[in-house]
Order: C-alpha cells, then sequence, then structure tokens
C-alpha cells in the first residue's frame, strides 16, 4: 500500500482538498487562488519527489493569512496519516538550498513533537503582495498538525523571493530524506521503542 493521503477541510473561511503521495515522482497540481504560493508549493513538491494535489479555495478578499495556515494544517494532517506509525523511516532530514545570494538550511525530526523553529534575514521586508511572514505560519501550522520538529534556518539573502523559494526547496529535500524508508531499521528508530 503506498504511504498516500487525501485530506478536507472546509470552514467559514476556506475550503481545502490536500492529496499527498510520499512516493512521488515530483508532481504537482497545485491551485491556492496565490500564484506565488502556487509557486512555492511547487518548488516543495519537485525537490521532494512528492506528488501533490492542492485545491483551496478561501476569503482571499480579507487576506491571504486563512488560507495559508489551513492548507498548512491539512497537508501536515495529510502527512501524518500518510506516514501512519512512522515506521522503518529514517526519521531524520538536513538539507541546505541556495538560490542565487539566499541560502536557507531546513532540519527535520519526524518525532512527534512538534515544534518550529524559524530564523528569516530580519533586514528582508515584503516588496509584494505575498507577506513573508505567511510562510511562518504556513510552516507552523504543517509541523504542528504533522508532528514534527522543524528548524528553518534561513543564513541570509536579499531577495525575498529566493529566500522563500531556498526555504521551500530545503524543506522538500529534508522532508524526503526523512521519509525514506530504511531495511535497517524495524518499527520506529527510537531508543525508546516508540516516538
Amino acid at each position: 500500500m503506498g504511504r498516500k493521503a487525501s485530506v478536507s477541510r472546509k470552514t467559514k473561511e476556506t475550503d481545502i482538498h490536500v492529496t499527498f503521495n510520499l512516493d512521488g515522482a515530483g508532481k504537482g497540481e497545485i491551485s491556492t487562488g496565490i500564484p506565488f504560493f502556487d509557486h512555492m508549493l511547487t518548488a516543495f513538491t519537485v525537490h521532494g519527489f512528492f506528488d501533490l494535489e492542492i485545491s483551496a479555495k478561501g476569503d482571499l478578499a480579507v487576506d491571504f493569512h486563512h488560507t495559508i495556515e489551513d492548507i498548512g494544517l491539512v497537508l501536515g494532517q495529510a502527512l501524518s496519516r500518510a506516514l501512519e506509525k512512522k515506521q522503518r523511516i529514517v526519521r531524520f532530514g538536513d538539507a541546505s538550498v541556495p538560490m542565487d545570494e539566499a541560502l536557507s538550511r531546513v532540519t527535520i525530526d519526524l518525532s512527534n513533537r512538534p515544534y518550529l523553529v524559524y530564523n528569516f534575514p530580519e533586514m528582508l521586508r515584503t516588496r509584494g503582495e505575498f507577506d513573508a511572514y505567511l510562510a511562518k505560519e504556513f510552516f507552523q501550522a504543517v509541523c504542528v498538525q504533522g508532528a514534527f520538529n522543524l528548524h528553518i534556518n534561513s543564513y541570509y539573502g536579499v531577495n525575498e523571493h529566493h529566500v522563500l523559494e531556498s526555504i521551500f526547496k530545503a524543506f522538500g529535500r529534508s522532508l524526503h530524506m526523512a521519509t525514506r524508508r530504511d531495511e535497517k531499521i524495524s518499527g520506529v528508530l527510537s531508543s525508546k521503542g516508540t516516538l
């Protein structure tokens, strides 16, 4: 059975459906109503070798916050379901990705202990419609619902687009590494015998 899950969530603010296949080929069908966010999620999908379908409608006339956060919630739930009991997986992932002048590193522990560390260059200020702080809201929602430890460190960069893209690509690569199966592992990779 493949490691794939579909999750839907409908509120008065958003209507979201996600199908997430951990053992994909980097193919995405992503429609959030926010073109820049679609671009970031596509980068995550391609560099993580996942197959990801996202259909989202939200109250974008208010702002992008509800839609982006709720997509994070649903994606995290889909990841958790696709991994089931997290057996036979490497558990840890780490990736550094440059994007022109920007460099970011993302480290993951699929530990069942959600926690986000998010370091973003303070000198960057939003210049477009997509506020950079919304990425943090997305990652907070993903790691809480996915039940994993997520450290995002963007070391430097002057172009906000480059910084965010390096983060999303590194997130994809790190999650791909952490979710890989390893035949040496029986059960879960923990000295306690459980996560």
